[in-house]
């Protein structure tokens, strides 16, 4: 069975999302709720739930829906860490009735002007404090910003990363300044990375296996299977492809390694840095 890495919900009758009003976006236009996630995914034995906007009021949500769930089995969720009172914010969570099921924080980084806001001092104070509830940081960035997270993760090498969608490389365009980066990211044994994302980054109509392979041929290189876990980013590859479609991808992907490196890619890894 397989652990989902990573993929989010939300209900556009509790609050809107407006980073999917344009009409591209218009194929994830509604609600996803977690019954509809279980349908997508029937070999998914457990998941990890993303948070999708940085409002406070989502991630308690999201713990609520991992506590009733058969499937959802971890929460990365939403604290301002630029705020001085991050640590507290974290405390009540981790202390909230559902809390147990949370097990890390992310933030819209890519969405970011500041190209290094992760160096940021109040930015790196709350991810200090991330680390030290046990919690790790889902980095949400893209290529631009790589270097910034390289600086971020030697800063913090009590803190456990976990680069989301492989930092969204072009697909179809130059392979070599990402996977310069990325190799130099991962060079941080801190850090680790989901295989996700991809077929939203290419083009959404003609990607195929072939044109993801050389993506994956440097996140494996750099972080080896033990550093690489699969996620879906459902229902946001349904731009692109069904579940069923990315999951075969990714399994024709890591067709040719070992048994023991195709279960730390679909399961192990995943269930180790989420304690799952």
């Amino acid at each position: 069975m397989i652990v989902d890495a990573h993929h989010h919900l939300w209900d556009l009758s509790v609050r809107d999302q407006d980073w999917i009003t344009d009409p591209p976006m218009g194929a994830i236009r509604r609600s996803f709720l977690e019954p509809d996630f279980v349908s997508a995914a029937p070999e998914v034995s457990a998941s990890v739930l993303v948070q999708t906007i940085c409002v406070p009021e989502e991630t308690p949500e999201f713990l609520a829906v991992a506590a009733s769930s058969d499937v959802v089995a971890a929460v990365v969720g939403w604290t301002d860490l630029t705020s001085a009172g991050v640590g507290d914010a974290l405390s009540e969570l981790v202390d909230s009735p559902n809390g147990s099921w949370l097990r890390g924080i992310r933030h819209q980084v890519q969405s970011e002007p500041d190209p290094e806001w992760l160096c940021r001092e109040d930015v790196w104070n709350g991810l200090a404090e991330v680390g030290a509830h046990g919690l790790v940081y889902d980095l949400l960035t893209v290529p631009h910003q790589l270097p910034a997270a390289r600086r971020t993760v030697a800063a913090l090498g009590n803190v456990e990363f976990v680069v989301d969608h492989c930092s969204k490389p072009a697909i179809g365009s130059d392979v070599g300044e990402w996977a310069e980066l990325i190799r130099s990211l991962a060079a941080h044994e801190n850090v680790t990375c989901k295989l996700s994302g991809l077929v939203t980054e290419a083009d959404w109509k003609s990607w195929d296996v072939a044109t993801l392979r050389p993506y994956f041929e440097v996140v494996l290189d750099a972080f080896g299977a033990d550093r690489l876990m699969f996620g879906s980013d459902w229902p946001v590859c349904l731009l692109a492809a069904s579940y069923s479609e990315w999951l075969g991808a990714a399994r024709e992907l890591v067709s040719e390694l070992s048994s023991s490196e195709q279960a730390a890619i679909f399961s192990g890894t995943a269930r180790r840095v989420y304690d799952i």
